[in-house]
């Protein structure tokens, strides 16, 4: 008989999705190829797309200690780029699902 601290339904395991904006020097310094890369590397699906305002939006999904960590690479971001702000909203609608991408749609 399973007890119920054997069923995986804790916070942690349930699947999160949050949206994120960022504001500074975020384009054209390779900003989306790096959250690209990290997100891959904690296993979220999602996206991440310049906006015609010069924001980097970001759409990911995964385990709230993902969604944390990437949170954190965000805030420092790659090489050349300076992250001025960060606005974050979780989001109550169904996660993105497939490989976390680039979009190249405004």
């Amino acid at each position: 008989m399973e007890s119920k601290d054997d069923a995986p339904r804790t916070e942690e395991a349930r699947l999160r999705a949050r949206h994120f904006y960022l504001v500074g020097r975020v384009q054209g310094v390779g900003f989306r190829r790096y959250v690209e890369r990290e997100a891959l590397a904690l296993g979220l699906t999602g996206w991440v797309r310049n906006t015609p305002d010069g924001r980097v939006e970001v759409l990911a999904a995964g385990p709230e200690d993902g969604l944390g960590r990437l949170a954190e690479r965000l805030r420092q971001g790659p090489r050349g780029a300076r992250v001025y702000e960060m606005s974050t909203e979780n989001l109550e609608s169904a996660p993105p699902t497939g490989r976390f991408h680039i979009r190249r749609d405004p």
